[in-house]
């Protein structure tokens, strides 16, 4: 989600962590004179046409603006990142081998395209130096990376042309080099221009191809954790519960399974992983809540499920959070929320 009230420009000394963005947090914002409220559940979800002061939520954020309270929501990318909250969940149920249940295609902006050209040999230095002079050919922290492969070119030049190697009117067979380089989408209209502006040739080759992005095994939405050794399911429960901090579990045992290696997990509401976790063979699917239906078909699919509740499998993590910040922004004061609480509770 991002920033979605203030400014880049504006100032905050101190960070406010929390689940939920209530008036009661925004009223403890205030207090403390923070100058940021990190709110994991974004305080704006759906579009707005509009902010007034008509319900409460648009209250809370018009407040925060008003008192120059800058919002930031990191939801979906603190559950896909690594290090992130689903594998603070996965790492609490013991060792083991931990990816991503659907793994986050990922592609650095200077490897989105390829582009491809042909030339003499003696112009493959001069194309590939001015190609890297607006960004072709960067790899992380390489630069002038390049592919050369060697074959032969053909052409035909019509009576208005003027080869830059051998004559008008005949085939010509010509020793060449296949250049390859990446290129970023930003970069790419200048680098065809840079290509032609450089190359020998009177009408250069030039091919362009769309690079696909790479899942990324760490990174994506939900976990899946095969551990080094099956335990039985009251083991996996008391984990769960210790390392939530919570005092109960909902459990939907499905099949004879007694003992557990696989297992599939998702903070807050996991319904729409449970299909890809039974796909993968996930014998235990841990989440906050599910539909109900979700876990009958779960149960069908011989798949068992652990209910941690919503917000439970979401608020231990602000702790961790709070040192990862507190290392990276060393000059702010970094505090969890004191009023951020399940709104839920047993009778």
């Amino acid at each position: 989600m991002g920033l979605l009230v203030g400014s880049p420009q504006w100032e905050a000394g101190s960070l406010l962590l929390t689940i939920d963005l209530t008036a009661a947090v925004l009223l403890e914002a205030v207090e403390c004179g923070v100058g940021m409220i990190v709110s994991y559940h974004p305080a704006i979800f759906q579009p707005l046409p509009r902010l007034t002061d008509a319900d409460p939520k648009q209250r809370i954020v018009l407040e925060a603006a008003r008192r120059g309270i800058a919002i930031y929501s990191p939801h979906t990318a603190l559950d896909a990142a690594q290090g992130g909250i689903n594998d603070w969940i996965a790492e609490g149920l013991g060792d083991g081998d931990i990816r991503a249940l659907e793994p986050a295609p990922t592609l650095p902006v200077n490897e989105q395209c390829k582009l491809v050209t042909f030339c003499p040999a003696d112009a493959v230095d001069r194309l590939r130096s001015a190609l890297a002079t607006v960004g072709a050919g960067r790899i992380g922290d390489y630069e002038l990376c390049s592919f050369e492969l060697t074959g032969t070119g053909t052409f035909l030049g019509g009576s208005t042309t003027n080869p830059a190697v051998g004559r008008r009117g005949a085939l010509e067979r010509v020793d060449e080099v296949r250049l390859e380089m990446v290129c970023g989408e930003s970069s790419l209209a200048l680098a065809v221009t840079t290509l032609r502006e450089f190359h020998p040739y009177e009408e250069p080759p030039i091919e362009i191809y769309r690079l696909q992005p790479r899942p990324a095994r760490q990174v994506g939405a939900g976990r899946r954790i095969v551990l080094d050794r099956r335990q039985p399911l009251a083991v996996i429960v008391e984990r769960i519960k210790r390392r939530l901090g919570v005092s109960g579990v909902r459990v939907a045992v499905a099949g004879t399974t007694r003992r557990y290696r696989t297992i599939g997990v998702c903070a807050g509401a996991g319904g729409a992983l449970r299909a890809a976790a039974t796909a993968q063979d996930c014998e235990l699917f841990l989440t906050g809540e599910m539909r109900h239906h979700d876990v009958l078909a779960a149960q069908a699919d011989g798949c068992t499920v652990v209910l941690a509740g919503h917000t439970n499998t979401e608020r231990g993590y602000l702790k961790i959070l709070k040192k990862r910040l507190q290392r990276s922004l060393t000059e702010l004061q970094v505090t969890v929320s004191r009023k951020d609480a399940d709104p839920l509770h047993a009778m």
